[in-house]
C-alpha cells in the first residue's frame, strides 16, 4: 500500500503539524525509512513536506530537525518586521493604487519575506530529492501553488518516472525539479508575501483556489492518506459555540475569515467528501468493485487541533515585534478586535509555535490506537 502524508497550509499554524508528526514517530517506533513514500504540502505545509522529503537521514532525525526549526523560530527569521520595513510595505501597497493596482517594482506585498528564503535554503537541500526517489525511499513529493494568470491550482511534483502529468477541473499536476522558488510560491499569501515568478508565470499561495487538497496525493498513487490539518472546526465541541457580538466585524476579523476559507475550509470539505464516497463504495458488492479502479476505498486518518487556535493566538499576539503588532492591532487582528484568527497566520513566535507543537503531540497521542491501525498493512 502507498501511504501519503498531506499537510495543509496555515502560516504559523503549521507548527501543529510538527507536533503531530513527532508523536507519530514515537507511536510507530523510530524507523530507518520514512513511513510516507508520498508527501504533499501546501503553503506552510509545503515547507514541512519538503523538509521531510529532502532529508537523507532517518525519519527520526528528519522529525528532530523539523522540531528544532520550529522550536527556535522567531518572526525575524521569516519577515523583516522593523518600523522601516513595515513602512516600505505600506508604501508598496498604497503606491499600487496610483498605478492601476500594479506594483511599480517589487510584487505587491505588505511584508518582505526574504529572511524566510535564507532560512529555507539553510535547512532544505533540494538536491537530495533525486537520490531519495532513485533509491525508492521516496515515491513522490508535491507542493501546490496558484497561477495568477489562470487561477488554476498547480501541483508541482518530483517523483518516480512512472508518474504522469495530469489535468482536472481547475487543477493540474506538473512534473518538475523542485526548487526554493516553488516553495516560496506555495507559501506566498496574497497581499502579505510577494508572489513568485517561475518561468513566465506568477504564482501565489497554493491554498487559494485549491478545491480538492487530497486529489494530488491520489494522483500520485496513494491509497492511504494521513492528513494533518490546522483547523479546529472538525471538533464537534466547537460547532455550536456562539459568541455575542460586541461590535461590527473588524477588518482583521473579515480578512481572517477570508484566509480561513482558503486555508482551512477546502481541506475539511474534501475530507468530508472522501468519507461520503467511501460510504457509497461500501454499498457496492465486493465482486462488482473488482477491476474498477475508481470503485476503491481510500483509507484516511485526520488529526486536527482539539483546542481553539484563534484563542491561543489571541494570547500570544503580545509576543510579536511592536511594528507588526501595531499593524495587526490597527486592523482588529487581536482577541479584542475579534480578528485573532488573522494574527495566527503570522505569529511566527516560538512561544506560539511551541504551544501548537505541544497541542499537536498531545492530540496525536490521544489517537494512538487509530494511528497504529493506519500503519498496519
Amino acid at each position: 500500500m502507498s501511504r501519503a502524508l498531506v499537510l495543509s497550509g496555515g502560516g504559523a499554524r503549521a507548527a501543529y503539524q510538527v507536533g503531530v508528526l513527532n508523536a507519530v514517530n514515537d507511536i510507530i517506533g523510530k524507523s530507518e525509512t520514512s513511513p510516507f513514500p508520498i508527501i504533499c504540502g501546501t503553503s506552510a505545509g509545503a515547507i514541512n513536506a519538503l523538509a521531510l522529503a529532502s532529508h537523507l537521514s532517518t525519519f527520526d532525525n528528519a522529525i528532530a530537525d523539523l522540531v528544532t526549526i520550529w522550536d527556535n523560530l522567531h518572526v525575524e527569521n521569516v519577515v523583516k518586521a522593523g518600523w522601516k520595513d513595515i513602512a516600505l510595505g505600506v508604501k508598496r501597497l498604497t503606491g499600487a493604487f496610483f498605478n492601476q493596482g500594479i506594483a511599480k517594482s517589487d510584487s505587491i506585498a505588505l511584508l518582505d519575506n526574504s529572511p524566510l528564503k535564507t532560512l529555507l535554503q539553510s535547512h532544505i537541500n533540494f538536491s537530495n530529492l533525486k537520490p531519495s526517489i532513485e533509491s525508492g525511499k521516496l515515491h513522490a513529493v508535491a507542493v501546490t501553488a496558484m497561477a495568477y494568470s489562470t487561477g488554476e491550482s498547480i501541483s508541482f511534483f518530483q517523483g518516480h518516472s512512472s508518474i504522469r502529468n495530469w489535468r482536472r477541473y481547475n487543477r493540474l499536476g506538473l512534473s518538475t525539479e523542485l526548487s526554493i522558488d516553488h516553495l516560496l510560491a506555495s507559501s506566498a499569501i496574497p497581499g502579505v508575501f510577494p508572489s513568485v515568478k517561475i518561468n513566465d508565470e506568477y504564482y501565489g499561495d497554493g491554498a487559494v483556489r485549491q478545491l480538492s487538497p487530497l486529489s494530488t496525493a491520489l494522483q500520485l498513487g496513494a491509497d492511504k492518506i494521513f492528513i494533518v490539518g490546522v483547523s479546529d472546526s472538525r471538533n464537534p465541541e466547537h460547532w455550536n459555540k456562539r459568541h455575542m457580538a460586541k461590535h461590527s466585524p473588524s477588518m482583521g476579523q473579515m480578512f481572517g475569515h477570508l484566509l480561513d476559507s482558503a486555508f482551512l475550509d477546502s481541506m475539511d470539505a474534501d475530507l468530508e467528501h472522501l468519507e461520503h464516497v467511501n460510504d457509497l463504495i461500501n454499498l457496492i458488492p465486493a465482486p462488482l468493485r473488482v477491476g474498477h479502479p475508481k470503485a476503491r476505498k481510500i483509507e484516511s486518518i485526520s488529526i486536527s487541533p482539539t483546542k481553539d487556535v484563534d484563542r491561543i493566538a489571541g494570547r500570544h499576539v503580545r509576543y510579536l515585534p511592536k511594528p507588526l503588532k501595531a499593524i495587526l492591532a490597527s486592523s482588529g487582528a487581536t482577541a479584542k478586535g475579534g480578528g485573532a484568527g488573522l494574527a495566527s497566520y503570522l505569529l511566527f513566535s516560538n512561544k506560539f509555535t511551541k504551544t501548537l507543537m505541544d497541542l499537536g503531540y498531545q492530540d496525536a497521542m490521544w489517537e494512538r490506537d487509530k494511528i497504529l491501525r493506519f500503519f498496519e498493512d
